[in-house]
């Protein structure tokens, strides 16, 4: 079974490494109104071009979205 985009993204939070990707899944997790249970590229960028949560957000997200496609195929 496929997991969503979130679940993917919260294997980055508590890195001791900071990065965009750290950043975005920080975000995430702190976010209470983002689509945790979505694999929707489209809905995911939308939610994400309303509420960017810092400058790259979106290119971060486009380069781990394309990641997370090629794991969970």
């Amino acid at each position: 079974m496929k997991r969503s985009f979130y679940h993917y993204m919260m294997r980055f939070r508590g890195n001791l490494e900071t990065g965009k990707e750290k950043e975005l899944a920080d975000w995430m997790f702190e976010e209470h109104s983002f689509p945790k249970q979505s694999e929707s590229y489209d809905e995911l960028s939308e939610y994400l071009e309303h509420h960017s949560p810092f400058p790259g957000s979106l290119a971060a997200f486009d380069r781990l979205y394309e990641t997370y496609m090629e794991e969970e195929e």
